[in-house]
């Protein structure tokens, strides 16, 4: 499995261009702008992205999902619960004093029946609300990308809508701490960690 980061969007948000080397089957997480680097290494490696996957509908993580749908022609989802968010796109941004932007729109929303995949591997949809009511991770083979809910040696905000620090105490400790300590996390923000590290040292301990 192939993974690109692009740091994109008005504060630096991670996305994730993920393909498998086998088929070329691709599939973009999070999408914080309209990127011509992320299209040119889809059209120079010959990849079929599949979707566009959001890990939370906060701003900084889906202002590039509108166009960039149209320049893939892929279809988007998102958590049914996050959905708000999307619409709610401009009133976001003003809260952070960016220029308003028209509201994104997700294609698909998940269930618990949803079946998701890239080349031949399943992404496992791994509910984790607290960020947001309908914040997800994503996880593909060894590697897990977990939007804002944890980060290395921290984790996501709750003062946000949506947030609940409760929950994403118990989104980390109950969901991705239970995973492998070899996992690899891909957060929305900074560097990469392991499922490990964090075990040990993320201040949510």
């Amino acid at each position: 499995m192939n993974i690109t980061t692009y740091i994109a969007g008005p504060i630096d948000a991670n996305n994730y261009l993920i393909y498998d080397e086998s088929t070329r089957d691709a599939v973009l997480i999070d999408c914080s702008d309209y990127r011509e680097d992320i299209l040119n290494e889809v059209k120079q490696k010959g990849l079929n992205v599949k979707y566009i996957l959001l890990t939370h509908g906060h701003f900084d993580h889906i202002l590039g999902v509108n166009e960039m749908k149209k320049a893939l022609n892929v279809k988007a989802g998102i958590a049914k619960a996050d959905i708000i968010l999307l619409e709610h796109t401009p009133e976001m941004c003003e809260m952070f004093g960016i220029p308003p932007e028209e509201p994104q729109i997700a294609d698909f929303t998940f269930d618990s029946d949803t079946k998701l995949s890239i080349g031949n591997n399943q992404i496992q949809i791994l509910y984790t609300p607290g960020h947001t009511e309908g914040g997800v991770s994503y996880l593909i083979e060894d590697n897990l990308f977990c939007g804002d809910t944890l980060f290395k040696g921290s984790f996501g905000r709750t003062d946000l809508p949506g947030g609940d620090f409760k929950a994403i105490v118990n989104s980390i400790k109950n969901t991705l701490f239970k995973l492998d300590d070899n996992i690899n996390v891909y957060p929305g923000h900074g560097e990469s960690t392991t499922i490990g590290y964090e075990k040990k040292y993320n201040e949510i301990n």
